[in-house]
């Protein structure tokens, strides 16, 4: 359901608690997807060993959050993984995690499919090989679907298929729900960042504003179809979307890395939106009082948007959109379905893009290791 507007006021406030934690269990990855918003690959020697994970587990718990979106990299390919999902849920953490399934074979699939309280998304981003792969890999379009098949057989349930919308996949979408109906997956769909190296692929990958109207009126017809309020950057094109409908950065999301740093949300990892680290003060400490989740939750200005008819529709989009083409955070969305991010991309006489301040990619190519 759409929220009303005294609960996304209420939202916009902030929380005792996140309802959307996620958390990068380490930037170690096999893959090296082109859009990649950790800039993933690479492990990081400084991550969370086995004992702080679970003693941030534990604090999780005592702060009744239901459920933790565990990320990476590719987390599991941590040799603790399955340790510690199955810690989170004996504290009734609920875990939701993203793979690329290269790592899910038929035990695996059965050890999943036992665990309490999981839900598990397999990222893909082509219903081909050929679509798939030139972003995600050579392979990875098998391995995805292998690990599809392998939850089938062990009858997991309605695991999720995530796909990041792109340039060269929107043409896709009526393939992508039949995919997901094949399985009885659910269909999550989610908006392309120019986030760590979505930085360089951006003005390649992102979808033009026609294929932007294609994808609204198609999740209008399919409010099944699940996005996380990735899209409500498109919601001036008519009726709202299903969900919140706003930036819910230190609000009512955030997320913890590899090494414990917590950031307002997980496609701004840079050092402008890190409000602390988990080692130093402890989570709650961070969510409760660090200086720059209080800011985010002060009333804020709509600041170039002021004079649009549409903002309470879209709120002036995606921070992390703004941010990593150069603009300002008191700007319009860079994909305003208006036009006026791209005005305001025009206006900026230099445009200086921010990268990422961690970047964990991997210097030479590393051939996909799956299992059959």
């Amino acid at each position: 359901m759409c929220a009303d507007s005294s609960l996304r006021d209420r939202f916009e406030r902030g929380l005792a608690a996140p309802i959307c934690l996620t958390w990068e269990l380490t930037y170690a990855c096999n893959l090296a997807c082109t859009h990649c918003l950790s800039s993933s690959g690479r492990r990081d020697p400084r991550e969370l060993n086995t004992t702080e994970a679970k003693s941030l587990i534990d604090e999780i718990a005592a702060m009744q959050i239901f459920y933790v979106n565990i990320g990476g990299g590719e987390p599991m390919v941590r040799r603790d993984f399955f340790e510690l999902i199955e810690y989170a849920v004996g504290q009734h953490v609920g875990v939701k995690f993203s793979t690329n399934g290269t790592r899910i074979d038929e035990v695996a699939a059965r050890r999943l499919a036992a665990t309490d309280y999981l839900d598990l998304q397999v990222s893909l981003d082509g219903v081909d090989a050929a679509t798939n792969d030139a972003i995600r890999g050579v392979g990875s379009y098998q391995a995805a679907r292998q690990a599809m098949d392998h939850l089938a057989a062990a009858d997991f349930g309605p695991f999720k298929i995530s796909v990041v919308m792109t340039r060269r996949n929107v043409e896709q979408l009526d393939a992508f729900e039949s995919l997901a109906e094949h399985y009885g997956a659910h269909l999550r769909l989610t908006r392309l960042r120019p986030s760590g190296r979505g930085v360089d692929t951006w003005d390649e990958l992102r979808p033009t504003r026609e294929q932007n109207r294609t994808l609204y009126h198609w999740l209008i017809e399919r409010p099944h179809v699940l996005t996380g309020d990735s899209f409500f950057h498109l919601s001036p094109l008519g009726a709202p979307l299903e969900g919140l409908n706003l930036c819910g950065a230190g609000r009512v999301v955030c997320l913890i890395d590899p090494v414990g740093d917590v950031y307002a949300c997980p496609f701004v990892i840079h050092d402008q939106f890190l409000a602390g680290n988990v080692r130093a003060a402890g989570f709650g400490t961070v969510w409760r009082e660090s200086e720059l989740f209080v800011s985010l939750r002060d009333e804020g200005s709509p600041g170039a948007c002021a004079s649009c008819g549409s903002y309470d529709a879209c709120r002036g989009g995606c921070m992390a959109a703004k941010f990593f083409t150069g603009l300002e955070l008191s700007d319009p969305d860079p994909e305003c379905v208006l036009g006026h991010g791209e005005v305001a991309l025009a206006q900026k006489v230099e445009v200086r893009r921010p990268v990422s301040t961690s970047d964990h990619s991997r210097r030479v190519s590393i051939p996909l290791r799956t299992r059959a």
